[in-house]
């Protein structure tokens, strides 16, 4: 009777554990290829998806696979931060990786290089629920941030040296960089944008914007070996020193290295990320974002020192936790993250319970701002205070790729229409991310290292930052530029080391044309290390709740805590136990 009994109770339990683990994951090999692996991924994922929700881990052989323009899925996607109508008139984003309604799929890399070949999309993850993409690395065989060493000047002509990872060519006396299905030179753009150009410096890692060496030239040759010689009208030669290394690209963001879209619980984890066409990777209205142990910088041994087109982490509108840990940054065109909301101006006032309201910024379009469900909050665009009552969405109706047609729940406040509405922008309360900056280091990059607007209780800890040409850390909030948004309300820098980084370091400043009363509040900044920084060290506007404590700051000169530390408009303002060390 104890046997028999012991053995059903094992069979119960036999069977309990089986429901609790599952089926086994099941594993979809992608074999060697040779030539384009495009079309051989895309089976791949379709086998993936007959699969329905199963955990599914994909297989990428340790190998080379290539990933091409020609052959991607093209598909149309509205990517904020990204081009502008005018700019771009067509948004369709050719894909060589497309993730589409997939649960429970992972891609292992193990240790594969994917080469993308032309101006592409390498990955999308639309409407996705757990997916992480782990252990490969991502490179191109043409990038489109070209890079040449000013080897001569004269009078009227400069030499240059193109890296051997850049293609050219000569059309008579015009010269152009070129690429698969794309070319730029200072007389060869189909587009008004002139080239962005900075200078890599390396000692310490430090890169700054520079205007363009190709600038108006006159005519151009081939001296051999890769060096190019440029002659100028009236010898009018480019501001450049022989030695420099100059990284270039044209302005169209008519891609992204990545876009993560309406999806839920992504993860990417020890991927390194050589070159980021276009754009970097953006998260979308996407609840959980991890990324950990990334490296975004150039390949060891390929020469380059550049590794970005723009930003490398870029979020609009996500929500949950984006952590970011253990990750390495070098070699960008913009900030390697940027985390913010959006400000959407209000353009009309239909009735007591709808709103018309627009994106504002030009690059930003096409895409719905809220869905029903979610809370807006409306805001004064000048003193960006908020009104305090949260309006739910009943539905909203496109009008226009830029403006949207929102009815709530619940009536508009007095306070906005007894005044001009136009002056009132909303942002959505629904897509507010908490944020987790930890271990990672940031260098080579001519902006900020880190921009983050959120209203989520925030942590950026332990991170170390080299020669940040302007703020560090950025806290911003907008209404009238790129309508970032919005204020913060919980967040904590501690324990970071910044070494030689421009002042101010550390920047609170939202963009208010008239104060009322704070925008940005309860932040603390302690514990953390200045080496040679420049002045202010800190400087904080338009906010309450500031603590600034147990701090170094190793000076070159001698300085004053009030040189050191700026504010303007602060409300309740701590400051406790900082050492300046000359």
């Amino acid at each position: 009777m104890l046997r028999y009994s012991l053995s059903r109770i094992g069979i119960i339990i036999l069977l309990l554990l089986s429901s609790v683990m599952g089926k086994a994951d099941i594993v979809i090999t992608v074999p060697p290829v040779k030539g384009d692996a495009t079309s051989a991924l895309k089976e791949t994922i379709a086998e993936a998806a007959r699969h329905k929700g199963e955990r599914v881990i994909i297989e990428l052989p340790k190998d080379t696979l290539h990933i091409s323009r020609l052959n991607s899925s093209e598909q149309l996607y509205h990517i904020s931060n990204t081009t502008s109508r005018k700019e771009n008139p067509d948004a369709t984003k050719h894909i060589g990786i497309w993730l589409k309604n997939l649960e429970n799929v992972t891609i292992e890399g193990n240790g594969c290089l994917l080469l993308t070949h032309g101006e592409m999309t390498s990955v999308v993850i639309d409407s996705c629920k757990n997916i992480v993409l782990r252990n490969f690395r991502l490179d191109a065989a043409d990038p489109s941030v070209v890079e040449i060493d000013i080897t001569e000047k004269g009078e009227d002509y400069i030499d240059f040296y193109v890296l051997p990872t850049t293609n050219f060519e000569f059309n008579g006396d015009s010269f152009s960089f070129v690429g698969e299905g794309w070319r730029f030179g200072d007389n060869q753009r189909n587009s008004n944008h002139v080239e962005y150009a900075q200078v890599y410096y390396p000692e310490g890692g430090r890169t700054l914007r520079r205007v363009s060496p190709m600038k108006n030239y006159k005519n151009a040759r081939l001296l051999g070996d890769r060096v190019v010689r440029m002659t100028f009208e009236n010898e009018k030669v480019p501001v450049v020193s022989v030695g420099e290394r100059y990284q270039m690209r044209h302005g169209i963001r008519n891609e992204a290295c990545m876009f993560i879209n309406r999806s839920k619980d992504i993860e990417l984890r020890d991927i390194e990320f050589n070159f980021m066409g276009n754009f970097g990777i953006v998260g979308q209205f996407t609840d959980n974002i991890t990324y950990e142990n990334l490296k975004c910088c150039p390949s060891v041994g390929s020469g380059r020192t550049n590794a970005g087109f723009a930003d490398f982490l870029q979020f609009s509108s996500c929500r949950g936790l984006i952590r970011i840990e253990n990750c390495y940054f070098a070699g960008s065109q913009d900030d390697p993250i940027n985390i913010h909301g959006t400000h959407l101006k209000i353009e009309e006032v239909p009735s007591p319970v709808e709103l018309i309201i627009a994106y504002k910024h030009p690059q930003t379009f096409g895409f719905f701002p809220c869905e029903p469900g979610d809370e807006f909050i409306i805001v004064n665009s000048k003193t960006l205070n908020d009104l305090g009552k949260p309006l739910r969405v009943k539905k909203v109706k496109e009008i226009d790729e830029y403006r949207y047609s929102v009815t709530f729940e619940n009536e508009l406040p007095e306070e906005m229409l007894s005044v001009n509405p136009t002056d009132y922008v909303v942002e959505n309360l629904s897509w507010i991310p908490e944020v987790l900056i930890k271990g990672n280091s940031f260098m080579s990059t001519p902006t900020r290292a880190i921009l983050i607007t959120t209203r989520g209780k925030s942590l950026i800890e332990d991170n170390k930052f080299y020669n940040i040409p302007m703020a560090s850390i950025l806290v911003a909030d907008d209404a009238k530029s790129w309508y970032e948004s919005g204020p913060v309300k919980d967040l904590t820098i501690r324990d970071n080391k910044f070494y030689d980084c421009k002042g101010p370091v550390i920047e609170i400043s939202p963009e208010v044309e008239t104060f009322d009363k704070p925008v940005h509040e309860n932040i603390i900044i302690e514990n953390n290390t200045f080496v040679n920084p420049g002045l202010p060290v800190i400087k904080i506007c338009d906010s309450d709740d500031i603590t600034i404590k147990n701090n170094i700051f190793e000076m070159s000169l001698p300085s004053s805590i009030d040189e050191i530390i700026y504010h303007k408009n602060v409300i309740d303002f701590t400051l406790q136990d900082n050492q300046i060390k000359n």
